[in-house]
């Protein structure tokens, strides 16, 4: 008989990674009767001796539990291979006890283990993914049978309790058994247990038990005798979680069975799989390259050659190239609701744009909501624009002109009916970086009761015929604009979000000349002190050179009048 402290109690779950797929998983399960704790009692014992013409029957059936076929087996399971126990092996012989596919399918295979009498497995049995029992048996039954792998009793921890009603995902139609009932979905007064039960993150995990039938000989088949071995569950990202754990040369797990014999079974699993060799491994780690290096051609290909670095990209001698990723954030202050806005770029001279450059847009139509004193609608809508600008002489004097960024507010009813609620204008930022700009609208006005009636009633509204009138209209040429007797009502406002960039060979040349004149100065030996003193230098010959031209430009009886003072002051 085998001592207490030849058992191994460590019956927590393992949780293993694997790169290969779980079907080629293989698990080797030995189970082995110890020993019987409850012998015969003495009343049978005297009954067998009285009745001799029964004791060859008695002694045959105290011989069959003798036999080593019985109180020992090995199985190797696959994942997800299925292995019927002698209950099954009797309910799905019936073909009207089949009632879903799942059964009907198990009828046929049980058929067939009975024609070829074939059947590897006699006390060892799984229940797969597949089963209504692996979804549908209480936990406190599978718990029950997990405690009798060891010998120490332990509370079960909250995260244990908590998974007590997970339900794993099913891959056939439910059946009577395992419905959920749709009476209460939302439970307003969630009891503790409740909560318990049902606050899990539930990941779609497969599931199989590998179960033993743990009956006397010749009564097997018996569902109050089924105790679990070993559980499995897997996903589709390589963990595999084992409990309880491979022995890996360690001792035996102890199965105490229940009842008035309690008898004592020796449980050992080992993992089974078949290891690749170094020549498949390196055959698939060069499909794996191949198969990335494809993918990545695949990337590359979608993403096309078109793509440019900012950083690698620079324009020619005399361009600066002008990109701006904008966002109309809001509208507030205006009259009607449900807003949406019109706007367009105008390019001055020796502006130009990419010939798939939209210099127009519209936004979505939005609702306002009511924030404060003020009615605003959120837009958030986000455009891009990039333009260039050649100048005709290299000079170091700044753009004359910038783009202007023309924009119209509109608003629509459930009729359909729009009407022009503001007109507004916005110009180009000259320092790049990120702006927020609001800009102001005013609408034209047509005095008179009449134009009041017509825009509430019939909607519109007196508009613009070019949109550039804004501001100074493209093809006005002369000095002045007089918009003298034009009415105009101030509306609402918009807001802007802007982000600059600005890019130009004269910025990489200064920046060069920069560094190029710091390199003299650290090759000397001079650092941030140097630096500074040349940067005085350079101030006081500016400040010379000014002085020579004033100098330069007095009266020559002024001049003599200064240098005599001057003179004077020295001696």
């Amino acid at each position: 008989m085998l001592m207490a402290d030849n058992w191994n109690t460590d019956t927590g779950e393992a949780v293993y990674r694997s790169r290969d797929v779980v079907k080629n998983l293989r698990i080797k399960v030995r189970i082995e009767r110890v020993t019987s704790t409850a012998a015969l009692s003495q009343h049978l014992q005297q009954e067998v001796l009285s009745q001799q013409d029964r004791g060859a029957i008695e002694l045959e059936t105290l011989t069959s539990q003798g036999q080593t076929g019985h109180n020992e087996e090995e199985l190797v399971v696959g994942w997800q291979e299925k292995f019927f126990n002698q209950y099954e092996m009797d309910v799905f012989q019936d073909e009207a006890a089949c009632q879903t596919p799942l059964e009907r399918q198990y009828h046929t295979e049980v058929k067939a283990l009975n024609r070829a009498k074939g059947r590897r497995n006699h006390r060892i049995f799984t229940y797969t993914d597949h089963d209504h029992y692996t979804n549908c048996l209480p936990f406190h039954q599978l718990q029950h049978s997990s405690d009798l792998l060891t010998t120490t009793k332990s509370s079960p921890t909250f995260l244990a309790e908590r998974m007590t009603s997970v339900r794993h995902r099913r891959q056939d139609r439910r059946t009577m058994d395992c419905s959920i009932p749709k009476s209460k979905i939302i439970n307003w007064e969630p009891t503790e247990e409740f909560v318990k039960s049902s606050h899990v993150v539930n990941n779609a995990m497969q599931t199989m038990h590998i179960m033993a039938d743990l009956s006397p000989p010749g009564r097997l088949g018996q569902k109050e005798n089924e105790c679990l071995l070993v559980t499995i569950k897997s996903d589709g990202s390589g963990t595999v979680i084992v409990k309880p754990d491979f022995n890996k040369g360690k001792e035996p797990y102890r199965i105490v069975t229940e009842g008035e014999k309690k008898e004592v079974w020796r449980l050992t699993v080992e993992n089974v799989s078949t290891t690749m060799k170094s020549e498949e491994k390196d055959r698939e780690q060069n499909m794996y390259k191949d198969l990335y290096a494809r993918h990545k051609e695949y990337l590359n290909s979608l993403v096309g050659q078109d793509f440019e670095m900012m950083s690698l990209l620079q324009p020619p001698v005399g361009i600066l190239r002008y990109l701006m990723n904008g966002e109309i954030v809001s509208a507030k202050g205006f009259e009607y609701d449900n807003l949406y806005i019109h706007f367009f770029m105008e390019l001055p001279n020796n502006w130009s744009s990419l010939p798939f450059q939209s210099l127009s847009g519209v936004t979505q139509t939005c609702r306002t909501k009511t924030l404060g004193k003020e009615n605003v609608a959120f837009f958030s809508y986000p455009f891009g624009f990039e333009a260039f600008y050649m100048s005709e002489k290299e000079t170091e004097e700044s753009i004359p002109q910038w783009p202007v960024l023309y924009f119209k507010v509109l608003s629509l009813d459930s009729w359909q009916r729009y009407r022009t609620e503001g007109y507004g204008y916005l110009l180009f930022p000259a320092i790049p970086g990120k702006h927020i700009i609001t800009c102001h609208t005013w609408r034209p006005l047509q005095t008179g009761t009449v134009s009041a009636l017509r825009r509430f009633f019939i909607g519109g509204s007196p508009e613009l015929e070019d949109n550039s009138y804004i501001r100074i209209p493209g093809t006005f040429k002369g000095e002045r604009l007089s918009r003298f007797g034009f009415c105009t009502e101030t509306t609402g406002s918009v807001t802007f979000n802007l982000n600059c960039v600005q890019q130009s060979r004269s910025f990489v040349d200064a920046t060069m000349l920069k560094k190029r004149r710091q390199k003299v100065f650290d090759q000397l030996g001079g650092f941030s002190q140097q630096g500074a003193v040349c940067t005085i230098l350079e101030a006081f010959q500016r400040a010379r050179r000014k002085m020579q031209e004033a100098r330069e430009s007095l009266p020559r009886d002024l001049i003599s009048t200064t240098s005599q003072l001057q003179i004077e002051s020295s001696a």
